[in-house]
């Protein structure tokens, strides 16, 4: 799939967030990437053979205080390529990309991959 219609399913993914969540989303980017890089890797704790389809690098709105203020963006980082290589057809990359995106803003909102789990998202 070309990069410009995989953003396009990214852009489409946020746009389908429940307005609850999407309108308490701020000082965030989006971004998206061929692979994950060493230190993307590092960040997550991904383990050898291990496939990273996303990743939050940032402060969860949980953890932010009264000085968190003039910060740089928090980031999610959606990697393109193993969404790919784990998906068979282009509908399953779509709803591989909605996945991954909601995965990432529950990070931004403070939920941790056990909470996840619990919840039966994972």
């Amino acid at each position: 799939m070309d990069r410009e219609r995989f953003e396009e399913l990214v852009e489409r993914a946020l746009l389908a967030l429940p307005e609850q969540f999407s309108e308490r989303l701020s000082n965030i980017d989006v971004e998206v990437k061929d692979y994950p890089s060493p230190d993307d890797l590092r960040v997550a704790r991904a383990r050898r053979g291990q496939t990273l389809l996303g990743l939050y690098r940032g402060i969860p709105v949980t953890r932010r205080g009264l000085g968190y203020n003039m910060a740089p963006p928090d980031r999610i980082i959606i990697f393109q390529r193993p969404i790919e290589l784990t998906c068979r057809s282009d509908d399953e990359i779509v709803e591989r990309v909605g996945h991954v995106v909601r995965h990432e803003i529950a990070h931004y909102f403070g939920i941790d991959d056990e909470a996840l789990r619990r919840m039966g998202a994972y």
